[in-house]
């Protein structure tokens, strides 16, 4: 339940139901828009290079929820109420670039974590290696979608116009955000036993933080705007994370799209693992290790280790954490005087998306 109360979520969501629909239907076909192009030019390149791009559009166009470019929207009207029609095309090409550096980061996280599944059908590789018959192939091929995928990304933001003196900051953002993600990536495979710094740059830095900064530098926010902005989307970013573990652990497979325990057979070193690990006795701690990273785990010893993380404590340590972060996020824009009213709202219900999810 949101932290606001069920009254005022739904009625805030009547109310602003249509910017979400606005933004995630033009960012869509601002990207269907680019691919057109992109497939054109290609052609021309090399007879084999759209089917590169056809990979990078699948698995873009294929699903998501487009949380970043509403990250990138209610950035910029907590920061400008005003948007133009030039504002708007902004916007949506900004928000095409993050989904393009999404589907750059995620065809490399799938092939690193050897994930088949991705978004309802097969990861990159895995559709690549089918289509070619060779599955070092299908990892080389996706590797380079990847790289296609990021250079997409690119050209889409230095196709955003910025206010002049916001276009170093942009980039140095979208730089930075990028750099976080991957040393984010480095960790996670690591096991690094900071999970919250893992997950901190890994996730809540291209997930909340960059794209909310991106938004108020478009609007060309004040110094203000941008420090309360980022007082609200650091504890989001956490949150979010938070909300994910929990998710591919104990979410509805229908909903998630994965079994439940996921993470588990994943060996992914989640906040559930290692408050767990903190809080059970060596046999137990044992157990759980045991399973951890099995991708051959019985179902029951994975049912096991799962209760492992409830009756340790795990579990309620994790959901209080989330708790706690999502007040942090709810306080920051209550003391934000200087962020317009309207544009708060919409954070507000970017916490709903992203934090109170259920998928």
């Amino acid at each position: 339940m949101s932290p606001w109360g069920t009254h005022t979520a739904q009625s805030r969501a009547l109310a602003l139901d249509p910017w979400i629909s606005q933004v995630t239907t033009g960012v869509t076909a601002r990207l269907e828009e680019f691919f057109a192009e992109k497939h054109g030019h290609a052609r021309e390149l090399s007879p084999r290079a759209p089917e590169l791009i056809s990979a990078v559009e699948d698995l873009t166009m294929r699903g998501g929820k487009r949380l970043r470019p509403l990250a990138i929207y209610a950035g910029f009207r907590a920061a400008n109420p005003h948007v133009s029609e030039f504002d708007w095309q902004a916007i949506l090409t900004l928000g095409a670039a993050i989904e393009l550096l999404q589907s750059y980061l995620l065809i490399q996280d799938d092939w690193m974590d050897d994930d088949d599944q991705r978004r309802g059908g097969p990861s990159t590789h895995v559709a690549m290696a089918q289509k070619f018959g060779d599955r070092r192939l299908g990892a080389s091929l996706a590797i380079l979608a990847g790289d296609v995928a990021m250079g997409f990304a690119v050209e889409l933001l230095h196709a955003t116009q910025f206010p002049p003196r916001r276009t170093y900051e942009a980039l140095r953002s979208f730089n930075d955000m990028h750099m976080e993600v991957v040393f984010g990536q480095q960790l996670d495979l690591l096991a690094h036993e900071d999970v919250s710094l893992t997950q901190n740059l890994k996730t809540g830095s291209y997930t909340v933080r960059g794209p909310i900064t991106l938004g108020a530098l478009l609007a060309d926010a004040s110094q203000a705007q941008l420090t309360a902005l980022m007082k609200f989307a650091q504890p989001l970013g956490v949150a979010f994370q938070l909300r994910d573990d929990l998710l591919s652990m104990f979410g509805d497979p229908a909903k998630t799209g994965k079994p439940a325990g996921h993470d588990l057979r994943e060996g992914k070193h989640t906040a559930l693992v290692a408050e767990a690990r903190r809080l059970l006795s060596a046999s137990d701690r044992a157990c759980l290790d045991a399973v951890l990273g099995d991708r051959s785990a019985s179902a029951d010893a994975v049912q096991a280790a799962m209760s492992m993380l409830e009756y340790s404590g795990a579990r309620a340590r994790v959901e209080a954490k989330l708790a706690s972060r999502l007040s942090e996020a709810q306080s920051a824009l209550a003391e934000a005087r200087c962020l317009d009213a309207q544009g708060v709202e919409m954070l507000m219900e970017l916490i709903d998306r992203t934090a109170l999810r259920n998928s």
